[in-house]
């Protein structure tokens, strides 16, 4: 396989060299073929390179990823996000499954990211007009989430989710009326997103819907009886949480 061209477009150079520099190091299979700082430098960039992957910041001097994306959403590259935590768009990011890294960029998360890239460049989800199209239906609804796991990619009503269960750096989606999902990314990272949904981290390794407990057992520790009659272990420094939640405290 050729080595995947690849652009940085992000307003502080401190961020640009540290992902070139890792990207130099740690991810033989990209080339890089420019660095913008900014979105009028980074669409001539894009325009005249037409590179196949194009890591993103979102907040910039002269506007923010999005106004990038519109103005060169006829050409075809895969966007990976470069954002804080803390910022509004991340959960969205997140919802639609769209590869995204935190500032500071973590090394073990880049090489992840690109060795997904490596194989999405063989698809057509690297089509940024339907990347956008994406991104305005998650405005009008945000009650689904799009789940990949290592052969297809899921739209998931957050509803019909009963449960999560941490394995390792996988995250298994227990659903309603459906087989269970392996997906790859971790439970922490779900845990901040379905937190607004009525999601609660009742352990190190489950994140249960609050509206799928059928009761609660005070023996052992403490454990939920979900209606699927799974039962989920509770840790003792969450039982509180659980029981405020529950209107029991």
């Amino acid at each position: 396989m050729d080595k995947i061209t690849t652009v940085i477009v992000d307003d502080e150079s401190k961020a640009r060299d540290a992902i070139k520099n890792m990207l130099s190091l740690y991810c033989p299979d990209t080339e890089l073929v420019g660095e913008a700082d900014g979105v009028e430098t980074g669409v001539e960039l894009i325009r005249r390179v037409k590179p196949q992957l194009v890591i993103l910041d979102i907040k910039m001097q002269d506007g923010d990823g999005f106004d990038l994306l519109k103005r060169v959403k006829d050409e075809k590259f895969y966007v990976v996000f470069v954002t804080a935590f803390d910022e509004f768009a991340i959960k969205a990011f997140k919802f639609n499954a769209i590869d995204y890294l935190l500032k500071p960029v973590d090394v073990d998360d880049l090489i992840k990211t690109i060795e997904k890239v490596k194989l999405y460049c063989k698809s057509n989800l690297n089509d940024i007009s339907l990347l956008l199209n994406m991104i305005n239906e998650l405005k009008k609804d945000t009650k689904k989430i799009v789940l990949k796991t290592t052969d297809s990619i899921y739209v998931v009503k957050i509803e019909d989710v009963i449960r999560c269960e941490s394995s390792g750096n996988y995250t298994y989606f227990y659903l309603k009326d459906e087989k269970p999902l392996l997906v790859s990314r971790t439970l922490k990272e779900f845990d901040s997103m379905l937190h607004d949904y009525s999601f609660l981290r009742v352990h190190q390794s489950h994140l249960v819907n609050v509206e799928y407990i059928k009761r609660y057992v005070k023996s052992d520790g403490g454990m939920l009886i979900m209606k699927d009659d799974k039962i989920v272990p509770v840790a003792m420094r969450k039982k509180d949480e659980l029981l405020k939640v529950l209107g029991l405290l």
